[in-house]
């Protein structure tokens, strides 16, 4: 069985010209990231890159399968630029290994590999930086600081503690952090940080990147659409109850990794339902997952935590979507 990391399209394409537009996919909010918030991002992704590929050969070896096949497939590549875009560039570099080594290690050949994995192998490396260094993982780059080639090099390696002003929270976070102080959110909605428009534009690539690989067939309607709609209906539903304490759709819709997870993320077909129906079920069951932990929970972000759980009920929802056979009630 194929293993298509996320996205993905049947047919005669082959696995690794498949993922190769994925990552083409990819660039504009790559760019954009860049442009941003310094060329962290890129070392990330290149370090995230040469460790996945030297975690799958190794693997590979020790299970005694051919290397030069699926090294090639380019499905550990979209795993790493996948991973490395959702951890914060800032980051050191051993941040970035220990992510990718869980994705490619844990989640992707402990469970048999290629097409056997249950769960998104880019979530739970990021699932597992959170759960365990999260101090490192909720602070965020300040776009002012980190053009410089030398300190964003610097801070790759050793961290960000010899650099003040540096480290910000991200929108999400700072407004979970200032809701929680019994403020109201429209005047907290006008402050700098929650207004940090470069997020909100990196967004925007992911959502250029999203449009091609529906346009490309690579990827179908129902997960994306029915992901960002189930969001948009619920936070505009809950602003539209409280306005004083909870944001309206654009603030979900355009932060955090909303645009990335229903274009690249969620459409992971190897943990996913594989009927239309089930597909519809599972993006509306992140979606809700999301909002819910975003708000309610401990965590600003809840798009990892959600995809994991959605991942647990994939078999359910593929038994209770599966179409009924001809002549069978």
């Amino acid at each position: 069985m194929i293993n298509l990391q996320s996205p993905f399209v049947q047919g005669s394409t082959s696995v690794s010209n498949i993922m190769f537009i994925v990552m083409l996919a990819l660039i504009p909010g790559l760019i954009i990231y860049m442009y941003f918030f310094g060329i962290g991002i890129l070392l990330n992704i290149i370090l995230a890159s040469i460790t996945a590929i030297i975690a799958e050969y190794f693997i590979l070896k020790i299970r005694k399968i051919p290397t030069k096949v699926f090294l090639t497939d380019n499905t550990a590549l979209v795993t790493a630029w996948l991973l490395a875009l959702s951890i914060p560039s800032i980051a050191p570099w051993w941040i970035t290994v220990i992510g990718t080594l869980f994705a490619i290690i844990i989640a992707k050949h402990f469970y048999g590999g290629i097409g056997s994995n249950i769960f998104n192998p880019a979530m739970i490396g990021y699932a597992i930086l959170l759960i365990s260094f999260p101090a490192i993982m909720t602070k965020w780059q300040n776009p002012s600081y980190l053009y410089d080639a030398n300190i964003a090099f610097s801070v790759f390696m050793h961290g960000i503690d010899n650099y003040d002003g540096i480290a910000s929270a991200t929108p999400l976070d700072y407004v979970k952090t200032e809701l929680l102080q019994n403020k109201n959110i429209l005047p907290i909605l006008n402050e700098p940080l929650a207004r940090l428009t470069q997020m909100q534009w990196v967004g925007f690539g992911f959502l250029l990147g999203g449009i091609f690989l529906l346009f490309t067939k690579i990827i179908t309607w129902h997960l994306p659409v029915i992901y960002l709609l189930t969001l948009f209906t619920i936070s505009s539903l809950f602003h539209l109850i409280d306005p004083s304490q909870f944001a309206p759709f654009q603030f979900h819709l355009l932060n955090g990794g909303t645009m990335l997870a229903a274009f690249f993320i969620i459409t992971d077909p190897v943990s996913g339902p594989t009927t239309p129906k089930g597909k519809i079920f599972f993006a509306f069951l992140i979606a809700l997952l999301v909002y819910l932990i975003r708000v309610f929970g401990g965590y600003p972000e809840g798009i990892a935590f959600a995809v994991i759980f959605a991942n647990i009920c994939v078999p359910l929802i593929d038994n209770l979507t599966q179409p009924k056979v001809f002549g069978h009630d």
